[in-house]
């Protein structure tokens, strides 16, 4: 039976984003919000609404029983999770399914075994992935931590299994330290995710961090849709992507994204997932899988022509993949830029009424955003209120561009992340492509130094 009614379990940006493809294939949808979200641009646009608790994300955005009774008193017939909130939580895959409400992502053993990143790394490694080297698995003791250190050779890199965003990891620089680190990063790992499984990795100097995108179609067919280059991070936090990276070549996209699609295949997965890499000296290090759909999609759009989302819902409607590999054509350039309500060189957050608003248009320049003038950022959720994506024929054009379309955008009453953006677009290291993932940290440091 062909999807006819999707709810959106998600907010702001995504929602919409979600709601507009969509109603493009003629599909209605379901707007599920809080009541901190009443007024929110998807919520208007829907076909239908639902209110499903007070702001806080665990009695709203986090409640799968006020989410599938949503969906079983508007009859929508599939969920799309968006990114965040529920969507790699495999037991709320489970429930959709159970009640015959299909579910737009991964199946949800591949959820669980993707989020469990000593089993991610386990599998992507049987997958043919190349590794970073660390432990084959959790760290039990201080003995056996220290035994793996001295194997890889320090610094080594301490994570938290069910980890992310930074937490539960930590630096080792040497056998000395070990012990009260790993004990620190167990501790961080409890109290952030209510489990304290740990492992180590080789630590590496300087990486940059590169992202495949795939899509599989669950009956053992796969593409990839090339790489992103997410380096420009603060706090483990991505800030701005682009397509293609700067440093890989064709010949290395080819090869890179053939190992990654055929483990894809291999492994029977259906929809879009993320394979993220660290890449160093010219090397292919895998790092995690994001089984959804990423912050950073319309920069693979921009370059592929592909509009991932309608893919996935046709994915999850039992439909084959709408393109093969050899179809793919990658074109051009294009950036993304996070525009946060932060300031933005502190990072303190801005809530608040948005008393004017400005989207920067032209051609190939296209905004991501639920804001409005008059709109009020509610402070409960995440910091991002728009994504700015900017395509070109070549990358130094793209950027003459997004430097005009970061003039061009207004968002009045609150403090943005904008003028980062516009600093970032002057510095000759992002100019030339010459950054990893501690460049920005190391940049912002100096410059609150000077």
């Amino acid at each position: 039976m062909a999807i006819t009614r999707i709810l959106i379990a998600n907010r702001g940006e995504i929602a919409l984003r979600i709601h507009r493809a969509a109603h493009e294939m003629g599909i209605e949808t379901v707007a599920v919000h809080s009541t901190a979200d009443a007024d929110a641009m998807h919520v208007r646009l829907a076909d239908s609404a639902v209110c499903i608790g007070p702001p806080a994300a665990a009695d709203s955005y986090l409640n799968i029983a006020a989410i599938i009774s949503a969906a079983e008193i508007t009859h929508a017939d599939a969920i799309h999770p968006g990114y965040g909130f529920l969507s790699e939580n495999a037991k709320f895959a489970e429930i959709v399914e159970a009640h015959n409400i299909a579910w737009i992502g991964p199946k949800p053993e591949h959820i669980r075994t993707m989020g469990d990143k000593v089993e991610a790394k386990r599998t992507a490694g049987a997958l043919g992935l190349p590794l970073v080297p660390g432990s084959d698995g959790a760290i039990e003791t201080t003995e056996e931590a220290k035994r793996v250190a001295a194997e890889i050779g320090y610094p080594v890199l301490v994570k938290a299994a069910s980890g992310g965003g930074g937490r539960g990891m930590k630096v080792i620089p040497d056998e000395a330290s070990l012990e009260t680190l790993v004990s620190q990063a167990k501790s961080e790992a409890k109290a952030a995710f209510g489990d304290d499984t740990v492992y180590i990795e080789k630590y590496l100097a300087n990486p940059r961090h590169i992202e495949f995108q795939i899509f599989g179609d669950g009956r053992g067919n796969a593409i990839h849709l090339g790489e992103r280059d997410c380096s420009l991070q603060r706090r483990h936090q991505k800030v701005l992507e682009e397509a293609p990276s700067p440093v890989i070549s064709p010949e290395e996209r080819e090869r890179m994204g053939g190992i990654v699609s055929k483990a894809m295949a291999d492994m029977g997965y259906r929809g879009a997932g993320t394979i993220e890499f660290l890449w160093e000296d010219g090397k292919f290090y895998f790092i995690e899988m994001n089984t959804r759909l990423q912050v950073e999609h319309p920069v693979t759009e921009a370059i592929t022509g592909l509009d991932l989302v309608r893919e996935q819902i046709r994915i999850a409607d039992g439909k084959p993949l709408s393109v093969t590999q050899d179809e793919l054509r990658f074109s051009g350039h294009a950036i993304e830029c996070r525009i946060n309500a932060e300031d933005a060189f502190t990072f303190t957050p801005s809530p608040g009424e948005v008393t004017s608003y400005h989207a920067a248009g032209g051609m190939h320049v296209r905004v991501d955003s639920g804001l409005y003038a008059g709109y009020r950022i509610p402070p409960y959720y995440d910091s991002m209120i728009a994504k700015l994506i900017v395509y070109g024929r070549t990358r130094e054009g793209c950027i003459m561009r997004l430097r005009r379309a970061l003039e061009e955008m207004v968002i009045g009453g609150v403090k943005t992340s904008i003028p980062l953006h516009e600093a970032l677009m002057q510095e000759p290291d992002f100019l030339n492509g010459d950054y990893s993932i501690k460049w920005l940290e190391e940049w912002l440091a100096k410059r609150q130094a000077d």
